[in-house]
């Protein structure tokens, strides 16, 4: 199914041999071009929309994220649905999608799950687009050929490679098992299709990251969240907004690592550990008495405590104190769905 896909072709150094296997990516996966497939189906590039979403001032995200955010969706369904990356429609009043033939349609804002990422869209009128079929990541490994399809036609096309799979820790609470890491690099990767040899869709478009092969490996490329995420909270995305379950603890807190610590970068307004007296600057060496190395660490035993609603004991050195030592503080986590202003509507 790729076989009318041009190759962007892209040039990188190699200075060590983990390098030297990420330019050999860059290569082949510019020059390979399979055999079409013999029965026709469904162009799963053309499945591939434009999504453009308004987000008002006074929403949680506005600093952080914007007021008007543009990225990729995907028509899942022949109803409209379209699935995209969570965060550009996160507290949106409004949105619409653009079509492969540039017709724009307002859109209603269907879901917003935080646990795995994605959002969900549904046309508010026809969009004339046959949807992609769901494949799965659950045997996608290393070295296999996929393409990473953003909207606005073959241009928005890359053909990549997985080079990876692992966990993956966002300073925002947030931690996927199993991420997707492609080579080379998409420039507009939110929301874009991960399409495997197949023509089915493995994954959706999170983030550009620098470490696609390995940590603190210089290897520019994407991350994608698996698509065999999508399938089991589907019906309690449409029906309710985000996935069913007791939800994780959320304290509020961007964090970075350094050293083998896990230092506050920012506290959110209004958020549990603001409240608690945590301020940028402060060291996460424990929760509940164990130590903490990593964001993936201080995640796992943070939600290790229960449910949102707990409170989460944390080891804190403060920023502030001349003589370093160690401050217990016990922050009520909320459930960070109910901090967020989000709209939704059919």
């Amino acid at each position: 199914m790729f076989a009318n896909v041009a190759p962007q072709r892209q040039s990188r150094r190699s200075r060590s041999p983990i390098r030297a296997i990420a330019a050999l990516c860059f290569a082949v996966a510019a020059v390979f071009v399979p055999a079409a497939p013999a029965a026709a189906k469904p162009d799963p590039i053309r499945a591939v929309v434009g999504v453009r979403a308004v987000v008002p001032a006074e929403a949680r995200t506005a600093g952080s994220l914007g007021t008007e955010r543009q990225g990729n969706g995907i028509v899942i369904d022949a109803k409209g649905l379209v699935l995209t990356i969570g965060y550009l429609i996160m507290e949106a009043q409004s949105a619409e999608i653009h079509g492969a033939d540039g017709k724009t349609v307002p859109a209603a804002i269907v879901a917003y799950d935080h646990q795995t990422g994605f959002g969900l869209l549904r046309a508010t009128a026809p969009l004339g687009i046959e949807p992609v079929e769901l494949g799965s990541a659950a045997d996608l490994k290393m070295g296999a050929r996929v393409l990473a399809v953003g909207y606005g036609g073959p241009r928005a096309v890359v053909p990549a490679q997985v080079v990876s799979r692992r966990s993956f820790a966002g300073y925002w609470e947030y931690l996927l098992d199993g991420a997707i890491f492609t080579m080379p690099p998409h420039p507009i990767f939110g929301g874009a299709a991960l399409i495997a040899e197949d023509g089915k869709l493995v994954g959706v478009g999170s983030l550009f990251v620098n470490d696609a092969i390995e940590p603190s490996v210089l290897a520019p490329g994407n991350m994608f969240i698996p698509i065999d995420l999508l399938k089991p909270i589907l019906p309690d995305l449409l029906t309710s907004g985000r996935s069913a379950g007791p939800p994780k603890p959320w304290i509020g807190v961007h964090v970075a690592e350094a050293q083998s610590r896990v230092v506050v970068v920012r506290t959110s307004d209004e958020g549990p550990a603001k409240a608690a007296g945590i301020v940028p600057g402060d060291i996460i060496i424990g929760v509940d008495g164990k130590r903490v190395t990593s964001i993936e660490d201080f995640l796992r035993k943070t939600w290790a405590q229960g449910s949102a609603g707990t409170a989460v004991p944390l080891d804190i050195v403060k920023a502030d104190t001349p003589n370093p030592e160690v401050t217990h503080i016990k922050v009520q986590s909320i459930d960070r769905h109910r901090w967020l202003k989000i709209h939704r509507g059919f």
